[in-house]
């Protein structure tokens, strides 16, 4: 079980696909005591994995007194960061706080695209600068990747160069609309374009010994399945299951990009409502609807719920309609 909180807002960059929009500090964003108190009820609701994550998470002063706290917790903490403040000083201090890993966005290889994406100058150089400086203070790291119609074909050099840097996996997020991505769902990926590259990754990840995961593309698990490559991961969408999500302000919800709010952690225990929430209970349901819900591959799929979601217009139990996928129970 994992979870990931967005501890601030504030970023240095302004990506076209941020799904929280951020930008700026909000005024109410929880405070280093509300922080440590969610801390205890994450370890108390039976979650092992802590995702630190933004905006920019290195723009929250308290970072490593916080990832501290996890870790004497008895959680492991990791780092979700654009990479391109990790100075030398700022990865001993993460080390020494207990980070465990880290996950460091790179979208291109061509440094134009990938800045202009970034909406920030050198941000390539950067990045590679503060991998570096991970390397150095021993804190292992991978690569995120978001998928667009504009370097798709560029997935698999993206995994070379990953291997060439030293990182441990490649993960590549495939775009669901919410927070800015709304405005650019144009260039998300098409049904069988996305079929066709979550397929490219699998017979990637027969050459390689990292791992290749796709994100936000739980038919990868089928896909995985059917050309025998073993995968160490027994489900794909996490939503609401084994994994949630908790915003600046303290509002949880199932995914990040499934935005409905479950409650907030300011009023209500997050524990209790991990455990007690309605939706949260649907979706631990997987009682989902049309192909999905005859499928053979809902145990271990489920669909993407966020993409349901947006694209029903507001159904988080509905098919997914970008898999292509027949199940055996769907009628002819």
């Amino acid at each position: 079980m994992l979870v990931s909180w967005n501890t601030t807002n504030q970023c240095n960059m302004f990506c076209d696909h941020c799904y929280r929009d951020a930008s700026n500090r909000l005024a109410d964003e929880l405070t280093t005591a509300e922080a440590r108190k969610l801390i205890t009820e994450i370890k108390q609701a039976g979650f092992k994995i802590m995702i630190f994550s933004g905006g920019e998470p290195l723009m929250r002063e308290d970072i490593y007194e916080l990832g501290r706290y996890a870790k004497d917790n008895g959680l492991r903490p990791v780092l979700g960061t654009n990479g391109t403040l990790i100075t030398e000083n700022v990865a001993l201090k993460l080390k020494e706080a207990g980070f465990m890993a880290a996950g460091v966005s790179l979208d291109s290889l061509d440094k134009e695209k990938n800045d202009a994406f970034r909406k920030l100058a050198n941000a390539f150089d950067l990045t590679l600068q503060g991998i570096n400086n991970l390397k150095r203070a021993g804190i292992p790291f991978q690569l995120h990747t978001t998928v667009m119609d504009w370097n798709v074909n560029e997935l698999e050099s993206i995994t070379d160069f990953a291997i060439e840097i030293g990182a441990m996996a490649h993960h590549v997020f495939f775009l669901v609309p919410a927070g800015r991505g709304v405005n650019i769902e144009e260039e998300a990926l098409r049904v069988k374009e996305y079929e066709k590259t979550i397929a490219r990754l699998m017979e990637k990840q027969k050459q390689v010994n990292i791992e290749i995961k796709p994100t936000c593309a739980p038919q990868f698990v089928r896909v995985a399945d059917k050309k025998g490559i073993p995968i160490r991961f027994a489900r794909g969408c996490l939503a609401g299951i084994s994994y949630c999500i908790i915003s600046p302000r303290g509002d949880v919800q199932p995914c990040a990009y499934l935005n409905i709010p479950l409650g907030n952690v300011k009023q209500e225990p997050f524990d209790e409502i991990w455990s007690n929430n309605p939706i949260l209970k649907e979706l631990k349901s997987m009682d989902y609807k049309g192909k999905c819900g005859l499928c053979d591959y809902k145990q271990k799929c489920g669909g993407c719920r966020a993409r349901a979601y947006f694209y029903s217009q507001g159904d988080y139990l509905a098919e997914d309609e970008w898999c292509l996928y027949r199940p055996s129970g769907e009628q002819q």
